[in-house]
């Protein structure tokens, strides 16, 4: 049966507690990815920091203050020019990670099974499982892509398909 270390990423990109939200920010858009695991000088998981946590500290200092109950920003006016905008992005830019991260962290360890990792992340609002050693040092992560791509390989489907069978029927 598979187990989380066979599905996860290994080459997992995380960063510093005490890493600026600006230096957040970037790693999040050239990785295109949508959350880091916040780790300590031991590689121990402290948190996470997401766009959603990114966001939602934008809307609390008014980075983007022309957005509607949308939340797009209104294609009528620069932002970039507002006093507000401009003190805003400089708060980002000395701002640590630890202030805005979430420090409840989904995480499992390496020997999790298919059915804990899925049981994990079918939860609302759950989009990645940091995977850790029995030390807790971080080892890799599971996304909903990593699942979808280990399905797509065919490995372990019929085994997970009859055990589904077998627990549910």
């Amino acid at each position: 049966m598979a187990q989380a270390k066979d599905i996860m990423n290994r080459q997992v990109i995380s960063i510093s507690p005490k890493a600026k939200i600006e230096e957040a920010i970037k790693v999040l858009a050239i990785n295109k990815t949508s959350g880091l695991p916040v780790v300590d000088a031991d590689n121990k998981i402290v948190g996470i920091i997401t766009e959603r946590n990114i966001l939602e500290y934008c809307e609390e200092l008014q980075v983007i203050p022309f957005s509607g109950t949308s939340n797009w920003v209104s294609p009528y006016k620069d932002v970039r020019e507002t006093t507000s905008f401009k003190k805003g992005i400089k708060l980002l830019a000395c701002t640590k990670v630890e202030n805005v991260m979430s420090r409840k962290v989904i995480q499992a360890e390496e020997n999790a099974s298919w059915q804990e990792i899925i049981s994990l992340i079918n939860r609302p609002s759950i989009d990645r499982i940091s995977i850790v050693n029995t030390a807790g040092v971080l080892q890799g992560i599971i996304t909903r892509n990593d699942l979808l791509q280990y399905l797509a390989t065919g490995a372990d489907v019929e085994l997970a398909e009859a055990e589904y069978l077998n627990d549910n029927y």
